[in-house]
């Protein structure tokens, strides 16, 4: 069983026995109508694009009531398209894996070219610049992560062929503008706040240089800043889609698929002809488009308001997701857990972010209307964190920890105080932040050395704390106040908001020496 198989007709029942769900469109059909009327370009060829983008569209594609595919072009690794789509004409495998044990493998045909967004593939490039002159063109997406759309000065002097993302995006807007300043939404679908935002600033950002330069006339600079022209909308996207896992790699092997090994390219991506993703999936969009959209809804797509999406976001990441995330990845690397989903058998770990989001995470909750919060918690601690097939780990999540902790806990702290809330109701959010100073010096619960995940301020950050030892008796703790007066670090200087005392407490009791982690934190989930 093979994905070419698809490619050449030669289907046989061995597929469906062995429950594998197959497309229900013309491919080719599809292919031919995008080619001709393209109106779907997505930057970014990752797991995350055809786990969830490209799946949607493939679901809107099975319901019989569209009929163009998606273009993804690749703006950063360009092995991912000679090695995990063009040898199997784009094809992917979707594997679900469900907290139930259950399984759901689809394979995914909505992508109907693949191409490298760089000059020096000329004919990838050409393609580019004719797509972006098509009137039919309606959207262009990212997932290129919040790094991609960073602009450097050294590339906004090299004129119209950039190297950067989004000056390469900048530059086919300009083709697009040359052809009659037809209209395009420029979507992000990356898991920032205020993701259109972004893409907007480094889209200015180019534009007016390039005037300021005399490049390109100042029209061009007044079109992408024509809201009747150009938009860019705001979204909220979760879905957990890890590195290619070993066990599904050996499922895939036992029914017999035979494209079911990894590929790392030289730039260390890990990717393969097959995707694992967890069930639970969320996309909301702002509905603000100009050329119209594919009926992604068809697909599971929630479209709103600017308003409603920022709720959307603030309640994930504020509240209801990314804190319990952070509060695992903390504690779960000093426990010496490799896995999230071990992390939920704990009895402690549990209670600790279950207690965080339902008792002092909700009463600040930002509520959508259009997505229940409690419902949303319930799904991320009963389903998403358990699921035993996701091999996500506390290890990756803590990565650049430093960068996150303000928005997942300053912004609680900051809402409690405007809302005139008695912050000492906040017992294990407090506790999380204890934990970080014990996090940064690298030793688990049995004082043992562990790998720190990367940060940019991690050396800064481990100076701090480096005074102190793990280990019974008096020491000097007020090396701390350095820590935790950090307002870039936490949102907010944690002493002028009454918290850093109790702070410095709960760090006290972490670095009693061995056991201490996990005692202190028994302690306290005990009590709340």
């Amino acid at each position: 069983m093979k994905l070419t198989d698809i490619k050449n007709g030669n289907l046989s029942a061995e597929w469906a026995e062995k429950g594998y769900e197959l497309p229900k469109f013309d491919v080719e059909a599809v292919k031919s109508k995008t080619h001709a009327e393209p109106t779907w370009v997505h930057f970014g060829a990752g797991n995350i694009f055809r786990a969830f983008p490209a799946a949607i569209l493939n679901d809107a594609l099975n319901s019989g009531k569209y009929d163009r595919g998606v273009i993804v072009a690749e703006s950063f690794d360009y092995e991912i398209i000679d090695k995990a789509y063009q040898p199997y004409d784009n094809l992917s495998l979707l594997v679900c894996l469900k907290s139930t044990g259950d399984i759901e493998k689809k394979v995914i045909a909505s992508v109907t070219e693949s191409l490298k967004a760089d000059y020096s593939f000329g004919a990838d490039w050409a393609r580019l610049v004719e797509i972006f002159q098509a009137p039919s063109l309606q959207m262009i997406s990212f997932t290129i992560t919040e790094k991609g759309y960073g602009v450097a000065p050294a590339d906004l002097e090299r004129g119209l062929t950039p190297v950067l993302a989004m000056g390469k995006v900048t530059a086919l807007l300009y083709e697009r503008f040359k052809a009659g300043k037809l209209p395009l939404t420029v979507q992000s679908m990356d898991n920032c706040s205020h993701n259109g935002d972004k893409v907007k600033a480094a889209v200015f950002a180019y534009a007016s240089k390039w005037v300021e330069q005399g490049l390109v006339p100042a029209e061009f600079l007044a079109y992408v800043k024509d809201e009747t022209k150009i938009t860019f909308p705001w979204s909220m996207i979760d879905k957990i889609t890890p590195r290619p896992d070993a066990k599904v790699q050996k499922m895939l092997a036992d029914d017999g698929f035979e494209d079911n090994y990894t590929i790392v390219t030289e730039k260390h991506t890990f990717t393969a002809p097959f995707v694992n993703a967890e069930e639970t999936q969320y996309l909301c969009i702002e509905d603000h488009y100009t050329n119209g959209r594919p009926p992604l809804e068809l697909g599971g797509v929630l479209y709103c308001d600017r308003e409603t999406v920022d709720k959307i976001e603030k309640m994930k990441v504020c509240t209801c997701l990314n804190p319990l995330h952070t509060a695992m990845s903390i504690y779960g690397c000093m426990l010496g857990y490799t896995l999230i989903s071990a992390e939920m058998a704990d009895e402690d770990l549990r209670s600790f972010i279950q207690k965080i989001g339902y008792i002092e995470a909700m009463p600040v909750v930002v509520d959508p209307g259009v997505l229940n919060p409690y419902e949303f918690i319930g799904a991320v601690i009963n389903r998403r964190l358990p699921n035993p097939f996701m091999p996500d780990a506390p290890q990756r999540i803590a990565t650049d920890t430093s960068q996150k902790l303000a928005i997942r806990f300053g912004e609680t702290i900051k809402a409690y105080e405007a809302r005139g809330l008695d912050k000492s109701n906040l017992i294990l959010i407090p506790l999380v932040l204890a934990g970080y100073a014990r996090y940064l010096t690298g030793l688990d619960d049995n004082c043992r050395p562990f790998e720190i995940s990367p940060d940019p301020l991690l050396a800064e950050l481990q100076a701090i704390v480096a005074p102190l030892k793990v280990e019974a008796g008096e020491q000097d703790f007020s090396c701390l106040k350095a820590l935790y007066s950090r307002t870039d670090v936490f949102g907010v200087d944690l002493y002028a908001v009454g918290l850093g005392e109790k702070i410095e407490s709960m760090a006290k009791e972490l670095f009693a020496g061995p056991g201490a982690v996990r005692a202190t934190l028994h302690k306290y989930v005990k009590a709340r």
